[in-house]
């Protein structure tokens, strides 16, 4: 990409995060829907429901717990699907076609199982093909779902290769993500306790994936309006496809891209989106697990956003993050019992007064959003991250 010096955008590293935290909605809730704030976040970690309806909830004006479950399973504005690293995530369903088209464009890597437990290729087109037939005339549990691939493909498929949690997984869940990546499957409402898989198709009417390389490039597009500016290494963090690859999708884009400096590094604003807020980032904000890994995966380089102690206890793992002014500030943990929030919160530096205030403010917001009573304890946090 050919830039002339004069048209590059240079930015101090408190700018971007004032820019992050603005496009976030971190800097203040946003009146929007919650799937309008899922958008600005370029989808929301959703493997722990409880910690994605609060991330979406502190983000939005007066939203609790219970608007994120009426976009999700009555509005419908919401879906619960396969989103970037092959991870849950809460995606907009006016978005999911390109979501589908960009994540079923990109390069997949095989798991790394031995060669005896692995899918073959052939056997994974099986059951991606039999996973979306399974679950077109009904939303089906793991079990259910598992029943109707062996069914449809072979016993094979049922063999118990894939370490768990717990246990052993059959071998065809190798491939659910995939699925999820191709369209073939979503997550329906839980069954109780159970979750449950469902056809896109009935949870977005008119769904289809969009075209490949109209959906890579809006991807990239939205990646960089929450996340800019970046660069193609950090966007193949972010998306988990190789750094070579997204280099080269990255100049694929052309004048779609625009030239930007992060503290004299080269990155990358898609085209016209250089805005920067006027004041410097501000605040006090609490992050619950996935939302703290995502704005870690999402915002780099490492150094800057985990200064000093922070690097130390919060870098490495999925914590729940305290963030002060942009940057990785400290730790926190909730325990709840009843209508009843025990709240920790560990500073890795003195909170002033101004501080303590706003920290007294986001730990009410929590209570507000997962409709409980909160109460506040400055101290050691001494659970680990989310596995």
């Amino acid at each position: 990409m050919n830039v002339r010096a004069e048209s590059v955008l240079r930015l101090s590293f408190e700018q971007v995060c004032a820019r992050r935290l603005e496009r976030h909605a971190l800097a203040a809730p946003v009146r929007g829907t919650p799937a309008e704030v899922v958008a600005a976040m370029a989808g929301t970690h959703a493997q722990v429901m409880s910690a994605a309806e609060l991330a979406v909830g502190l983000r939005s004006e007066g939203a609790t717990r219970a608007d994120v479950r009426e976009a999700l399973w009555r509005d419908r504005s919401l879906v619960k699907a396969f989103g970037p690293r092959g991870t849950v995530h809460l995606l907009p369903a006016v978005d999911l076609s390109r979501w589908v088209g960009a994540l079923s464009a990109l390069p997949q890597e095989r798991p790394g199982f031995t060669e005896k437990a692995a899918l073959t290729p052939g056997q994974t087109e099986e059951v991606v093909a039999a996973a979306g037939e399974a679950v077109r005339d009904g939303d089906l549990t793991v079990e259910e779902l598992g029943d109707r691939i062996i069914a449809l493909t072979g016993g094979w498929a049922g063999d118990l290769v894939m370490p768990a949690f717990q246990g052993m997984w059959p071998r065809w869940r190798q491939a659910l993500p995939l699925a999820g990546a191709r369209g073939a499957v979503c997550f329906g409402p839980n069954r109780g306790r159970k979750v449950t898989y469902s056809d896109p198709r009935r949870r977005v009417p008119g769904f289809r994936p969009a075209g490949a390389e109209e959906s890579l490039g809006w991807l990239v597009r939205s990646y960089l309006h929450a996340y800019g500016p970046s660069t193609p290494e950090r966007f193949a963090h972010w998306a988990s496809v190789p750094a070579a690859w997204a280099r080269e999708l990255f100049a694929s884009l052309g004048a779609g891209l625009e030239r930007a400096e992060v503290e004299g590094e080269a990155a990358w604003t898609a085209a016209g989106d250089t805005a920067v807020p006027a004041d410097p980032p501000q605040g006090v904000r609490l992050l619950p697990y996935f939302d703290g890994y995502a704005y870690r995966v999402g915002n780099q380089p490492p150094a800057l956003l985990y200064p000093g102690t922070a690097g130390q206890r919060a870098l490495r793992g999925n914590f729940q993050l305290l963030l002060v002014e942009g940057r990785v500030a400290g730790l926190w943990h909730q325990r709840r019992s009843g209508r009843r929030i025990e709240m920790t919160v560990e500073s890795f530096a003195v909170l002033d007064g101004t501080r303590r205030a706003e920290l007294e403010a986001q730990v009410a917001r929590v209570g507000e959003v997962l409709e409980g009573e909160p109460r506040l304890t400055l101290g050691p946090v001494t659970v680990g991250g989310h596995a």
